[in-house]
C-alpha cells in the first residue's frame, strides 16, 4: 500500500484530505509542522507528501527542496491558499511533482497523487535496476579467493576513483572485461555509460566508422549523421579490448582524443568535444607490437599510466573450485537440472587441465558437462577426453606402468605446483630440483 503524508497546520483540512484519499486505498501519515514532518518521514516509507507552504515553523518551499536532497525518490505536491506565479516556478525548480491552490484544485488531489505514484514506482525500479547493475559489476562479483587475483583486484580499487587510462593485459579468457566493468561501476562515473567495442571484431573502415561515427556524405550510403561509441561514452568509459589490433592510422587519432579530448567524425571537418575515461585491454605483449612497428609507441605509454596484468586460470588453481561451483550453479538453473556437486575426481581433472583458454575455457566446459549430465553430481564421464587423460580412479589399485609413474609424477607437481599458487621458483625449491629441470618437465607434462 502506498504511502502518503500531508503537512498542515489546518488540523480540519489535515483530516478532511486524510479521509478522501485513505478511501482511495493510500495509507496516510499527518502532522502539523515541519519538525514532527521530519519523524514522520524518518519513521515510515512515504511515497509521496502534500504539504503546504506556509507553516508554523517554515516555509513549504525550503522544506521540499529538503525532502528532495534527502529523499529524492519521493515526490512532493505543494498546497497553498494564495498562488502565485513565482511561488510556482520555485516549487517545480525545487524539484515539487506538482504545485496547487487549496479550494480551487480539490478535485485534482487524487488524480495527482496517483500520477505521483506512478513516477515514484517507476523511479524506485529504475534504482533498484541500477542497483542489480552495480552489484553484478561489483568487484565483491569477481569469484576467487587466491593471492593472486585478490592482488589484482586491489590494484584495480585504487585506480577506480580516478580517470587515469587503464591497460588490462593477460591471455584471452582471463576476465578483462569483468574487470573494466568493475573499475568503471567503482568509479565517479558509474551512473553514465559504460560501451566496449572489441578492436579485432572490425576491419580498419568499420572500426573508424564505430568509434568516431561518420558525416552525411561521407561515403556511399552515408546519408545522414550518425554518433559514433565516444558520442555514447560521453562523461562515461570507453573499454577498448584487444587494442592490439587496431590499425597504426587508427592508433593516431585515438592518441589524439586522449591528449586534447576531441575527434573528427568521417568526413567531418569540425572537431567534437568529448570527455571519456579509456580502458584498454589486449592479450599481445605490446612492448615486443612496438618494437616490431606495429603499435605506437606514445599511444603506449598514453594508455599503460596504469597497466594491469591478469593472471591466467592455471596461476590460480587455488580459484578453480570456487569458479566451477559459481558456473554449476548458474547452467544447472538455465538448464532446470537439479545438480548440486561434482566428484572429487571431477575437481581432480579440473585442476590438473593447462587451461589455454583460462576462465572462459572452464565456464564452457561445465555448460558441457551440465548439458551432459543425467544425475545430480558432476563426474569425470562429463568431461572432454582430453581433460580426462592422466586422471588416476581413486578406486585404482593397478601395479604402476611406466606410464603410470609418469602421471604420477605429472599429478605430484601439479599438486606443488597448486601449493606454491603457481610460482614456479617455489615449487622448484620444494621439490629440490633446478628450476630448469622442472621447466623442462612442465613443458612435458603440459603443465605451462
Amino acid at each position: 500500500m502506498n504511502k502518503v503524508l500531508i503537512i498542515d497546520d489546518e488540523e480540519k483540512l489535515r483530516s478532511l484530505l486524510s479521509r478522501i484519499i485513505s478511501l482511495e486505498g493510500f495509507e496516510v501519515f499527518q502532522a502539523g509542522d515541519i519538525q514532527s514532518a521530519f519523524k514522520k518521514l524518518h519513521q515510515h516509507e512515504i511515497d509521496v507528501v502534500l504539504c503546504d507552504v506556509k507553516l508554523p515553523d517554515g516555509n513549504g518551499l525550503d522544506f521540499s527542496a529538503k525532502i528532495k536532497s534527502i529523499h529524492p525518490l519521493k515526490e512532493i505536491i505543494l498546497l497553498t491558499a494564495y498562488g502565485t506565479i513565482p511561488d510556482g516556478v520555485q516549487a517545480i525548480k525545487n524539484g515539487a511533482f506538482d504545485y496547487i491552490i487549496k479550494g480551487d484544485d480539490n478535485n485534482k488531489i487524487v488524480p495527482l497523487l496517483f500520477r505521483a505514484i506512478e513516477k515514484v514506482n517507476l523511479a524506485r525500479r529504475v534504482h533498484q535496476l541500477e542497483d542489480r547493475l552495480n552489484k553484478k559489476h561489483s568487484f565483491e562479483n569477481i569469484i576467487g579467493k587466491s593471492k593472486n587475483i585478490q592482488q589484482v583486484i586491489g590494484l584495480a580499487r585504487k585506480v577506480a576513483m580516478t580517470d587515469t587510462t587503464v591497460l588490462l593485459t593477460g591471455e584471452t579468457g582471463t576476465g578483462k572485461e569483468v574487470f573494466a566493468q568493475a573499475i568503471h561501476h567503482a568509479g565517479n562515473r558509474a551512473n553514465k555509460q559504460f560501451v566496449a567495442i572489441n578492436c579485432s571484431a572490425f576491419s580498419k573502415d568499420l572500426l573508424e566508422n564505430e568509434m568516431f561515427g561518420h558525416k552525411s556524405g561521407a561515403f556511399t550510403g552515408a546519408v545522414k549523421d550518425q554518433k559514433g561509441l565516444l558520442d555514447e561514452a560521453h562523461q562515461g568509459t570507453l573499454f577498448l579490448d584487444e587494442i592490439g589490433e587496431m590499425s597504426l592510422e587508427l592508433q593516431s587519432k585515438l592518441l589524439r582524443v586522449i591528449e586534447t579530448g576531441e575527434f573528427y567524425r568521417v568526413g567531418d571537418t569540425k572537431p567534437i568535444k568529448t570527455n571519456v575515461r579509456i580502458i584498454a585491454a589486449t592479450h599481445r605483449d605490446l612492448h615486443n607490437e612496438v618494437a616490431q612497428g606495429r603499435f605506437r609507441e606514445d599511444l603506449f605509454y598514453r594508455i599503460s599510466v596504469y597497466q594491469i596484468q591478469l593472471p591466467p586460470l592455471r596461476e590460480r588453481v587455488a580459484d578453480i573450485e570456487e569458479l566451477t561451483h559459481h558456473f554449476l550453479l548458474t547452467f544447472s538453473l538455465k538448464s532446470k537440472k537439479k545438480i548440486d556437486s561434482f566428484s572429487e575426481e571431477f575437481l581432480q581433472a579440473l585442476k590438473l587441465h593447462s587451461w589455454p583458454g583460462n576462465i572462459r575455457e572452464l565456464r564452457n566446459v561445465i555448460e558441457r558437462s551440465v548439458i551432459l549430465c543425467e544425475t545430480n553430481e558432476l563426474s569425470l564421464v562429463h568431461l572432454p577426453g582430453d581433460l580426462i587423460a592422466g586422471v588416476q580412479p581413486a578406486s585404482s589399485q593397478r601395479t604402476l606402468s611406466a606410464f603410470d609413474l609418469a602421471s604420477a609424477e605429472k599429478l605430484h607437481i601439479q599438486k606443488v605446483l597448486n601449493y606454491a599458487n603457481g610460482n614456479k621458483t617455489k615449487t622448484a625449491e620444494l621439490l629440490h630440483i633446478a628450476l630448469t629441470t622442472l621447466y623442462r618437465k612442465l613443458s612435458e607434462y603440459g603443465l605451462e
